[in-house]
């Protein structure tokens, strides 16, 4: 499933058009670091994360996202991204806080729909910087597992708060 630097660009788009950011590919050491965990689900949830980096990464591509139609000048940036992404947060707070079903998909709730807008412009965003964004989630997860204020007992003595 795991695309190498710079293949689906390849295969995706002249030469001239190639986008300047790289594909994150999965990085086998990360995922097998913990022996406590399952390194074939957690390949499988990196590898998924990363699947999903490079199809927002297209989409918002393909769409003029990240450069001038006109012109092909590069276009947005990290900060204006992140603050995009906020946004969405934000949509998600205010849509499970009135309980609002989304405006679009008016079957699903709107915090559903805003989350994935989120995590669609979090995606995005990794594609654009090259990240491996489903490596760096599994070896967080990894982590928060060992962390002592991510215990119960942490969270019934006061721990981390909310």
């Amino acid at each position: 499933m795991g695309l190498a630097d710079g293949q689906a660009w390849e295969r995706d788009y002249p030469a001239t058009d190639k986008p300047k950011s790289r594909t994150p590919t999965l990085n086998p050491g990360a995922v097998l670091a913990d022996p406590n965990t399952n390194p074939v689900g957690e390949a499988v949830a990196a590898e998924g994360v990363n699947h999903l980096v490079i199809l927002a990464h297209k989409a918002s591509y393909d769409a003029g996202w990240w450069h001038c139609p006109v012109t092909g000048e590069p276009v947005g940036t990290v900060p204006e991204k992140i603050a995009l992404i906020h946004s969405e947060i934000s949509e998600a707070l205010e849509a499970d806080r009135r309980g609002l079903l989304d405006d679009h998909l008016t079957h699903r709730p709107g915090v559903e729909v805003e989350l994935a807008d989120s995590l669609i412009r979090i995606a995005d965003l990794a594609g654009a910087l090259g990240l491996d964004l489903g490596g760096a989630v599994v070896e967080k997860m990894a982590y928060n597992a060992n962390r002592a204020d991510h215990k119960v007992a942490a969270r019934a003595a006061g721990g981390k708060k909310y």
